[in-house]
C-alpha cells in the first residue's frame, strides 16, 4: 500500500475531520422521479432570495432587465434554486460559435439568457441532482420566458469559475464548453480587467436555434409570434376586378419551351405563402413542398398535374427564385396597389413618409432611404421608391403618387412637402385633399394662416339653436400650423 493511500485513510477517518465536510450523499425515498422544477410564486420570492444570500458563495443582490427564479422541489422540499436574467452583452466566444454579425447580436440578444446563479442547498446532497434539475430547468425555461416576458428564447449560458467548480453539472446536461473568457468585467460604467476568467457554457434550446437567432428577418419561430394564416375565401382573388385576373396581364419573361409551372401559377404560390408568414425564397420554396400533402388546394391555385406521378406538383423553389427575378416588379406592385384599393376603405387617409433601411449600409455602399405611400389606418403599403441615389422625397413625392387613385382621400406628408407643387399636384390632378405640417422656417405661410381671414375660415360652425348661422367654404387642404 502506497504512502498516499495509507494518509488519504487516515484523513478520512481522522476524528478531527468533521462529518460536515465529507461528501456524503442522502437519498429520496422515490428517487428522482418526484423531482420538479418551477417558476416560483409571488409569495416565494423573499424566501429564494434569502436562501440565495446565505448559501451561495457570490451572495445575491438583485437580477437587472428581465428574468425569472426557479426552485427545484423534491418530495415537497425545497432542493436547489435557480436564477436566469439577461445574457451578457459582450461575449466573443459566444458570437463566433452562434456565427453572429454585430448587427445580428444588437437585435437577438434578448432571446439569450444567462444562468446568473445556481444553487443546490446544503441540506439536498443527493448524486445526480444538480444535472437533473438544471436539464429540468432547461427543458420549460422558454416557455416560462414567453408566458412571463411576451418572447421565448432560443439558447442559454453561463459562466463558471474554474477555480472553484468544473462545471460537471453542466456537462453532464448537455451544455457546451466554449472555453475562457478574457477576464474582463462590467462595474462603474466600463469594463475592467479583474484577472479571474471564467469557463462559458452554452446550451441551444432546439435543433434550430442557430439557424433563428443567424436568420436575417423576425420569423414567427424567432419571437414566438403564431404565424399568420388567411384564407383564400375571404379575399377578393376571382372574378375581373380579382387579383389573379391582374396578374394574368404581366408578360412572362421566360422561354416558353420547357415550362412547367406558368407564371400566374407561380405569382399566386408566392402572394399565398408570404400571407402566411414566409419572408424569403427558401421560407418560400419550403412551404411550397410542404403543399404536395394538399392536394385539393394545389388543384385549386391551378398547380401542374403529373401524370406519372398522379398527383398536383408544386414549384420548386428555384423556379420560384427565378421567376421572382425575371417579373416586372414594377408593373407587378402595380397590380397589387390596384386591388388593394378595391376592397380598401375609400375614406381610409393615405400617408406618405420615407425611412432609412437599418441595416442596409455598408462600407462602399450608402444606406437605403425608402419613401412609401402606405394606407393610415391598416397600414398597407401602396407604393414605394428607393431614394438613396441621384433623387430626394421631394422631388419623388409626385411620381411615387401618380399610379395612385386618390379620388376623394386625405394624403398627409410631413413638412418636408409643404410646397405650392405637391399640393397643387394632388388637389388638380389627383383630387385628393391633403394634411401638411407648416414650421417656423416659411414664415409667409405661417403668417397666411394666422391671418383673421384664414382663422375664421377654420372656425367651428354654430351650435345648433343658436339663431345665428355661417357657412364655410368647402377647403381641398388643410395646413397644419
Amino acid at each position: 500500500m502506497s504512502v498516499g493511500v495509507i494518509i488519504s485513510i487516515w484523513f478520512w477517518y481522522n476524528p478531527f475531520h468533521g462529518p460536515d465536510d465529507r461528501p456524503l450523499y442522502r437519498s429520496s425515498p422515490s428517487g428522482l422521479s418526484s423531482l420538479e422544477v418551477r417558476p416560483t410564486l409571488a409569495r416565494e420570492k423573499e424566501r429564494w432570495d434569502a436562501l440565495m444570500r446565505e448559501h451561495h458563495y457570490l451572495s445575491f443582490g438583485w437580477m437587472a432587465g428581465e428574468s425569472l427564479r426557479h426552485v427545484a422541489l423534491l418530495d415537497g422540499e425545497w432542493v436547489a434554486l435557480l436564477g436566469w436574467g439577461c445574457a451578457a452583452l459582450k461575449g466573443m466566444l459566444r458570437e463566433r460559435f452562434i456565427g453572429w454579425t454585430p448587427e445580428q447580436k444588437s437585435l437577438r440578444l434578448p432571446y439569450l439568457a444567462n444562468n446568473v446563479r445556481y444553487l443546490v442547498l446544503p441540506s439536498a446532497r443527493i448524486r445526480n441532482l444538480a444535472s437533473k434539475v438544471l436539464a429540468l430547468s432547461v427543458r420549460r425555461l422558454s416557455s416560462d420566458w414567453q408566458r412571463i416576458h411576451g418572447h421565448p428564447l432560443h439558447m442559454v449560458e453561463t459562466f463558471v469559475d474554474p477555480s472553484r467548480f468544473a462545471g460537471t453539472c453542466y456537462k453532464a446536461a448537455g451544455w457546451t464548453c466554449l472555453g475562457q473568457s478574457s477576464g474582463f468585467g462590467y462595474r462603474t460604467g466600463a469594463y475592467h480587467h479583474h484577472g479571474q476568467p471564467k469557463t462559458v457554457w452554452i446550451r441551444f434550446l432546439s435543433k434550430e436555434a442557430r439557424e433563428i437567432l443567424c436568420h436575417p428577418d423576425d420569423t414567427p419561430r424567432l419571437t414566438g409570434d403564431p404565424p399568420m394564416s388567411v384564407s383564400l375565401d375571404a379575399l377578393p382573388l376571382e372574378g375581373i376586378s380579382g387579383l389573379w385576373n391582374r396578374l394574368a396581364t404581366l408578360p412572362d419573361p421566360r422561354k416558353s419551351r420547357g415550362i412547367r409551372h406558368p407564371q400566374l401559377i407561380v405569382l399566386k404560390i408566392v402572394i399565398a405563402g408570404i400571407l402566411t408568414g414566409c419572408t424569403n425564397v427558401k421560407a418560400l420554396g419550403e412551404w411550397a413542398a410542404h403543399l404536395a400533402e394538399d392536394q385539393s388546394l394545389l388543384e385549386r391555385l391551378g398547380c401542374f398535374y403529373s401524370p406519372s406521378r398522379k398527383r398536383y406538383v408544386p414549384p420548386s423553389w428555384t423556379t420560384l427564385h427565378r421567376t421572382l427575378a425575371t417579373v416586372d416588379s414594377l408593373r407587378f406592385e402595380q397590380a397589387l396597389t390596384e386591388w388593394v384599393l378595391t376592397f380598401a376603405d375609400p375614406s381610409e387617409p393615405v400617408a406618405v413618409d420615407g425611412k432609412t433601411l437599418r441595416g442596409s449600409a455598408s462600407p462602399f455602399t450608402k444606406a437605403i432611404h425608402l419613401m412609401s405611400a402606405f394606407l393610415g389606418f391598416s397600414g398597407l403599403v401602396l407604393a414605394q421608391r428607393n431614394v438613396s441615389e441621384k433623387t430626394n422625397e421631394i422631388r419623388a413625392f409626385e411620381p411615387l403618387l401618380s399610379p395612385l387613385s386618390l379620388e376623394g382621400r386625405t394624403v398627409t406628408a410631413d413638412a418636408m412637402h409643404t410646397q405650392r407643387d405637391p399640393a397643387c399636384f394632388l388637389v388638380e390632378e389627383k383630387g385628393a385633399h391633403f394634411v401638411i405640417t407648416v414650421k417656423d422656417n416659411q414664415k409667409s405661410v405661417l403668417e397666411a394662416l394666422s391671418s383673421p381671414e384664414h382663422q375664421a375660415l377654420l372656425a367651428p360652425p354654430p351650435a345648433r339653436g343658436s339663431g345665428s348661422s355661417s357657412s364655410v367654404a368647402p377647403s381641398s387642404g388643410a395646413f397644419s400650423p
